[in-house]
């Protein structure tokens, strides 16, 4: 059997036949562990050695507790970083050639004395089968401990960067998954859903209708591990409510009549990829395709949370009375007055102004405290409708009062909301909704 094969089956079996993992590192262990580092990172030997040797490192990982790969961890990062007599030596040298035609000569000497040897152990793990989903996997551990681990930030700042590379844009595929994709590739959908949970196999085929359309982009090396995904729904209005978007008894409306997409739900897969944005260009691409698919449509827009609302107002309550509701966060969140027509009258006037000014007003340093703010209006939309009960889930109630958002992307208006944003940090907003945030 080819090596590559055996290797694939080993790590396959480790992740999913282990049942009790050896547990923390004795001083035995972690002296073979270190061993087995080292020998990865000095790289003696051709391609096969080397590929073999990162192939028992990852099988070794794998097999180790909690407790046990967090010190794996620690032993990267503290025992393999650059070692600072010779980056000190460099940077004399590099001084002092400074305008002399050593210079370029030094200033090689200088990056290669600060490149670490945790990088070279890192990127043997690339040769392996399924090695780059092992290393996104490994930084979502990484991203666990770093809390209780400062020594790890610097392990974790490489990785990310080595992941933003392998990752850029230009080498991921996008692909519209449908009904008949792979079962193992649909089965992945239900689990990475982020924003509005799939209940069965009925909803999500109700999503892959032909009045829908789900697109994810992949990584070459990842072929049935989607890395983030949309879901689009194609209509003849600005979409409300994601209750009736996802009603599964509701006609299939005739895509050929559509003038507007409404994208009503991004989720991110991967959490060992968080810092990678690749969110905007999906969006990017996706348009492209329903243009091309669709000629009637004018209209691109979002059906959005705002997952920082309600945690927003319990940090300054004072706002509820300020918008003349005398109800308390948790009260809201807990939507028992959705039963009482007098207050749900007054709410309903109510309500959306809290909304439009948490949106407009609301600041996470320089940038708006809302995630889901924070992407669409730094990818050039602006915020276009508040909707009223839009998301009466248990979810919707609890992270937002039921309330929803639309954000409009109008493509003579995306680049200079986008250059107004980063520039000043100017929120684009319909004249509806700036009316909200001033009552």
């Amino acid at each position: 059997m080819p090596e590559s094969n055996l290797v694939s089956r080993g790590l396959q079996r480790l992740r999913s036949a282990i049942v009790e993992p050896p547990p923390g590192l004795p001083a035995r262990r972690r002296t073979q562990i270190l061993q087995q580092l080292h020998e990865c990172a000095e790289g003696i030997g051709g391609e096969v050695s080397t590929r073999q040797r990162a192939a028992r490192l990852a099988e070794t990982y794998l097999a180790l507790d909690d407790v046990g790969r967090q010190e794996f961890l620690r032993l990267i990062a503290v025992e393999f970083g650059p070692d600072p007599e010779a980056v000190a030596a460099a940077h004399a040298a590099y001084q002092k050639a400074v305008g002399s035609d050593a210079q370029w000569d030094a200033e090689a000497g200088l990056r290669h004395a600060v490149r670490s040897a945790r990088i070279r152990i890192l990127t043997q793990f690339n040769a392996i089968p399924q090695g780059v989903k092992f290393l996104v996997d490994l930084r979502a551990d990484l991203l666990r401990y770093l809390d209780a681990e400062p020594q790890l930030a610097a392990l974790d700042r490489e990785l990310e960067a080595r992941l933003g590379a392998w990752f850029d844009v230009g080498f991921l595929e996008l692909q519209r998954i449908t009904w008949n994709s792979p079962a193992a590739l649909l089965e992945k959908l239900i689990k990475y859903e982020a924003v509005h949970e799939i209940r069965s196999w009925t909803d999500l085929k109700n999503r892959l209708d032909s009045d829908r359309r789900l697109y994810a982009f992949f990584h070459p090396r990842m072929p049935l591990e989607p890395l983030i995904f949309v879901e689009v729904a194609l209509t003849d209005h600005l979409a409300d409510n994601v209750q009736k978007l996802l009603d599964e008894s509701a006609p299939v409306f005739d895509a050929q009549r559509a003038d507007t997409a409404i994208f009503y739900s991004i989720s991110n897969t991967q959490v060992g990829l968080r810092g990678v944005s690749f969110g905007n260009f999906l969006l990017k691409r996706v348009v492209d395709d329903l243009k091309r698919d669709f000629p009637r449509l004018k209209t691109f827009a979002t059906l959005s949370p705002m997952p920082g609302l309600a945690s927003w107002v319990r940090r300054q309550p004072e706002v509820l009375g300020e918008c003349g509701i005398l109800l308390d966060a948790e009260a809201l969140a807990a939507g028992q007055w959705r039963d009482e027509r007098a207050l749900l009258r007054t709410l309903r006037d109510r309500l959306p102004r809290l909304a439009a000014r948490y949106l407009l007003e609301a600041r996470q340093g320089d940038k708006p405290f809302d995630p889901v703010a924070r992407f669409h209006l730094g990818n050039g939309a602006r915020i276009e409708q508040i909707d009223w009960l839009a998301d009466s889930s248990g979810k919707g109630l609890r992270q937002s009062f039921g309330l929803m958002v639309n954000y409009l992307y109008d493509p003579d208006e995306i680049e200079d909301n986008v250059e107004a944003f980063a520039r000043d940090g100017r929120i684009a907003a319909s004249a509806s909704v700036r009316r909200l945030g001033k009552r």
